[in-house]
């Protein structure tokens, strides 16, 4: 099957025939063909151009500016859009941000790469488009879709780039840039986006907060070589030179969660379940509200045979995060090998609603 993308519905149109030549004082060029949207189920050669709404054509425009923003036609559509729709960039800016809240992350993409298509050099509308591809790379991390994951990380990070070459000196730009980087556990660059922010200053509330965690950074040596070496390894597959580097600097900073936690996680890459679970349990011990933390230790804890404090830990961490896929299919799991296969199946299923491509929740229903 051919794979449908928002430019393979667009077509080129003339209006070289249309009686109207200009909207407000801008002159339309009749020689310049203008993009469309086939309606579904429509072929080119059905377009009656003389049908053909303004808007239609805008959207076709947005199109292409999205997807194709050096096209040869490209300011010539930006001129007409603005011509139509001078309000766009307020417009789109609040709908794309409620697509995004709601979870409508294609739609809110879309707006996005529109505006910004639109407007080549606004920061904030590429800052906005970074955010969506946070959320999406969020959103597949907590179903355990590790590939798509770093897609959307990776788009993320060239958009924080390409935003902060357009304004280095935003605010806005270093707190949300800060927060990326935390998430990926680069403490370097977070705190280095977060000292900016501070620098440059912003919302009091929200500079107290940066402060607590360059503090935190700062007072758990999260900058330290040896923390960012063993991060490196455990991710980039070499366990075990990781184990021993996040070892070293545990010698020194014992009360590291994030350091244990590294730990946990080397180990439990490498089926060392009670080494894990001894590691987690202590990061548990320092950050007891961290759902990652809580489904490690679980996986562990169910590896050893012990089941219902497997159970345990997982609706704890649920109760953190209740619609973390990778959560409700370890309960399911659990559930299943405590011989409970009805609740078991009532997990995968509840997976399957919130991810219906989860592949190991329907694997597990197809079992009889």
């Amino acid at each position: 099957m051919e794979e449908t993308t928002p430019l393979s519905r667009i077509v080129f149109v003339s209006i070289a025939k249309a009686q109207q030549r200009t909207i407000g004082d801008f002159a339309l060029d009749p020689s310049v063909l203008l993009p469309v949207e086939l309606p579904a189920g429509r072929k080119a050669e059905e377009i009656d151009t003389a049908d053909l709404s303004w808007e239609a054509i805008v959207a076709g425009m947005l199109t292409v500016l999205g997807h194709e923003p050096d096209h040869e036609d490209a300011a010539y559509y930006r001129r007409f859009v603005l011509a139509v729709k001078p309000d766009i960039k307020k417009e789109f800016t609040y709908a794309g941000i409620l697509q995004a809240r709601n979870g409508s992350f294609d739609i809110a993409q879309e707006v996005f790469l529109s505006l910004h298509g639109l407007f080549p050099e606004c920061a904030q509308t590429v800052m906005n488009l970074a955010l969506v591809y946070d959320q999406r790379a969020r959103h597949a991390e907590s179903m355990d879709h590790k590939e798509e994951a770093e897609a959307y990380t990776d788009k993320a990070f060239d958009a924080y780039k390409k935003a902060l070459l357009i304004e280095p000196e935003e605010p806005t730009l270093h707190y949300n840039a800060g927060y990326f980087f935390l998430h990926q556990r680069s403490f370097e660059k977070a705190r280095d986006h977060f000292d900016s922010f501070v620098k440059l200053g912003g919302d009091p509330k929200q500079v107290r907060e940066v402060r607590r965690i360059i503090s935190e950074i700062d007072s758990q040596h999260l900058v330290d070589r040896l923390f960012s070496e063993a991060y490196d390894a455990i991710r980039m597959g070499r366990e075990e030179q990781g184990i021993g580097k996040i070892t070293e600097f545990l010698s020194s900073n014992p009360r590291v969660w994030n350091a244990w936690f590294l730990l946990g996680w080397g180990h439990r890459r490498l089926s060392h379940w009670s080494e894990g679970r001894d590691a987690f349990l202590k990061a548990a011990e320092l950050n007891p509200k961290h759902a990652d933390t809580l489904n490690e230790l679980a996986i562990c804890l169910m590896e050893l045979g012990d089941l219902d404090a497997a159970h345990i830990r997982l609706t704890a961490a649920l109760g953190l995060e209740p619609e973390n896929t990778k959560i409700i299919s370890n309960l399911g799991i659990v559930a299943l090998r405590r011989g409970r296969e009805e609740e078991s199946r009532g997990f995968f299923r509840t997976v399957l609603d919130l991810d219906p491509e989860d592949a190991v929740a329907k694997r597990y229903l197809e079992k009889k």
